[in-house]
C-alpha cells in the first residue's frame, strides 16, 4: 500500500467524521428533536471513528505504517 493511499484513506475518514459531526449539529438545530437524524449522524460518526482506530491498529500490526513519537529526536 503506497504512502499516498494510506494518507488519503486516513484523511478521507477524518473528513467523513467531521461531516457527520456537522450534520449532527445541523439536524439538532433544525429538527428540534422531532426526528432521529441527529442520532443517526452521531452514530455514523462513532462507527467511522472506531473503524479508523481499528484500521490504524491493523496498519501498525501489518507494518504498513510506523508509529513514532511526536517531537522525539531520531535515534542515532
Amino acid at each position: 500500500m503506497s504512502d499516498a493511499l494510506k494518507t488519503l484513506l486516513i484523511v478521507g475518514f477524518l473528513i467523513l467524521i467531521l461531516w457527520n459531526l456537522g450534520a449532527g449539529l445541523y439536524y439538532m438545530l433544525t429538527d428540534k428533536g422531532s426526528t432521529r437524524r441527529t442520532v443517526n449522524a452521531l452514530t455514523k460518526r462513532i462507527v467511522l471513528s472506531i473503524a479508523l482506530i481499528l484500521f490504524i491498529m491493523l496498519a501498525i500490526h501489518m507494518g504498513w505504517i510506523q508509529p513514532h513519537g511526536i517531537g522525539r529526536a531520531p535515534a542515532g
